[in-house]
Order: C-alpha cells, then structure tokens, then sequence
C-alpha cells in the first residue's frame, strides 16, 4: 500500500470536489478532481491513481498544483504550439513592408503577391515560408486585399492636413470680404458624369464564384451637379448636360435658395476651372468660395456622396435614351435628400465642424 498523499488546502471537501467535477466539462480535469477527492478519503496514492487512469508519480504532481492553485490549478492548460517564425518586432515590421509597397528600382515589382514577399521574407529574416503561409500572416496582421484608389503624381499629403488643421481660420479669412451678420453654413460641392457605360458595385455571392453585373457600352451621359450642408442635412442638385461655367452658375443659384434665411454659406469645392471666380461666375451673395488643395478629393464628402448613390443607385441599368438618365439621376438625388441620417453619415467630417 502507498503512503497517502498530504493536502494542505482546506477550502474543499472530498464531496465538495465531486460537485465541481460535475459542473466541469473538461474530462482531463474531472479526473484530476476526482483522484484528489479520493486522496481527501484517505485512498492510497497507488489506489487513487489507478482508479482515474494515471500514475502515482502524475498524481503527486497534481496534488501539489491543488495545494498551490486550487482548483484553477488542475486546469488543462492549453499547449504553448510551434515557436512563430517570426519575432513580434519582425511581425511589425513585415507588416510595415507591405503597407509601404514595394520600391520597383529595388524589389523589381509594382505591387506586392505572396511569392515576391516570400522572398522578401527570407532576404530580411532568412526564413523559408509557403506562400500560402504568406497569406495567412497577411491576414493575421489585419492586411486584406483592396482595390486602390488611384491618386495625382502631385498629390500633397501635408497640404492636405494643413489645410484640415487650419480649416477654421480658412473659412474667416475667405468671409472677411462677405461680412456675413448671420449664422455660417458650410456646404460641399462637386459634380458627377453618369451615363450609359457606368461602373460596377460589390455584391454578395458564393466564395469562389464570379457573377455578372449588366454594364451598357454605349456613351450618352450627363452631369450631375450636386452640394450638401451635413450640419443640416439638406442638399441642392442640378441635372445639366455640360460641365461649365454656365452649369456651375445654375448650380450655385439653386443652393443659395437651400440656404437657410439670414444664413450664408462657405461652400468648399475643387479647383475646377469653373469654379473660378472670373467674368462668367455668377456667386449669390449669400454664398462664399473656398477651393480645396489641388488633387485632393478625398476632403470632399461629395466624392462619397458619388460613391454611395453609383453602389445603390446608378449602376447595374441600361439608360436607353438621355432622359432616363435624367430620371435615373433625380430619383437617385431624392432617395439621398429624403435621408438625413445617410447625408450627416457620410458627409461629417470633424475638421469641418467650426464655429464662426
């Protein structure tokens, strides 16, 4: 007979640990419990290791867990896997990688796929990798595969946050002239080309299919001159043929009638030529100009605005004649309009929220 096991702890009886292991739904843990509980009767080691399927040596070990940790302490802990290939400085550094893209003088490459960043792997860590081990990590690292938007050789990413940083002291210096008495609204403005040979929008479909979406191929088109104030949630279109002076001027009349009584707005728009103030630009007087850093529409909520009606709206349709377009174009401006939530969702912007 084998010497029976001490237990110092005294928090649980043998019974006491019974009803645990009824509770638990870890099997290696129940048997744990359970050859405890018979040490508690006063079983023999070699007894109560053999009715719970280990030996005396394994349930020493155990026993000295409960005296330590309890019962968190006959937990089975998970098993500590495979060392990552990676360090967690190289992790954020591969991440960093990809993130950057590649440099074409150097790597060779315009964009990056698993195979080129497998060798870049192995060139910076001297690790050996599958490439769908590549993937894997990409995801692992909150990366996924996006389409890019693309953007001007010129485009300034500093001007642009300038221009966002100092947006309150823009709009006073681009009202100094206007001396408005009233409140300030501040609108945005753009315009958009729809017409028959239109674009694409995501939809859901099976994994690993490629369904079809109906584009027309043919040229008929019009613009769609369209502004938002998101702080009020209200907008001014206009459906014109061209994209001119002489559109902008209809635009901007139609949106100075948008303006709320005894209010003026700054309304923030791209550096078009039409949009220059000259001769032929006729601008209300309760509307004042501001132009956005050159090649930069993402600080247009309008560009958004664009996005939104062409996903759910203005694609996927066949426009036989320009008047269908027209059509297409107002009931696509309505359902935005008629949805004040959807304008301050997609059009708030924290930059642009100041107070003149």
């Amino acid at each position: 007979m084998g010497v029976a096991l001490k237990i110092t702890r005294t928090d649980y009886t043998s019974a006491a640990l019974r009803g645990v292991s009824a509770r638990c739904s870890d099997g290696a843990q129940i048997r744990r419990l359970l050859a405890v509980a018979l040490v508690l009767d006063g079983y023999s080691r070699r007894e109560a290791a053999a009715l719970n399927g280990m030996d005396r040596q394994t349930l020493a070990d155990w026993v000295h867990r409960y005296n330590a940790f309890g019962v968190d302490g006959l937990k089975s802990l998970p098993a500590p896997g495979r060392r990552p290939a990676l360090t967690e400085a190289q992790q954020a550094e591969l991440r960093e990688v990809v993130i950057q893209g590649p440099d074409p003088a150097i790597h060779q490459v315009v964009r990056w796929r698993c195979v080129d960043l497998r060798a870049e792997v192995a060139r910076r860590f001297s690790v050996e990798v599958h490439e769908n081990t590549i993937g894997r990590w990409l995801h692992e690292l909150g990366l996924t595969r996006l389409q890019p938007r693309p953007v001007h050789p010129q485009k300034d990413p500093e001007v642009e946050a300038i221009f966002k940083k100092n947006f309150a002291s823009l709009v006073k210096a681009a009202l100094k002239d206007a001396s408005p008495a009233g409140p300030i609204e501040i609108w945005f403005q753009d315009e958009a080309r729809v017409g028959q040979k239109g674009g694409h929008a995501y939809i859901w479909a099976p994994v690993g299919s490629r369904p079809r979406m109906m584009r027309d191929n043919r040229h008929t088109s019009t613009y769609l001159f369209g502004a938002i104030c998101p702080r009020r949630a209200v907008g001014a279109a206009m459906i014109i043929p061209g994209c001119d002076t002489w559109g902008m001027n209809l635009h901007l009349k139609e949106i100075s009638t948008q303006v709320a009584p005894g209010a003026h707005a700054l309304l923030v728009c791209d550096g078009a030529g039409w949009h220059q103030r000259g001769k032929k630009l006729i601008v209300p007087d309760n509307i004042t100009l501001l132009s956005l850093p050159a090649y930069s529409p993402e600080l247009n909520p309008m560009e958004n605005v664009w996005d939104y009606l062409r996903q759910n709206k203005l694609c996927a349709l066949v426009w036989n004649t320009y008047d269908e377009i027209a059509e297409a174009c107002t009931n696509a401006w309505h359902f935005l309009v008629n949805d004040p939530d959807r304008i301050r969702s997609i059009g708030d912007r924290d930059w642009a929220c100041v107070n003149i």
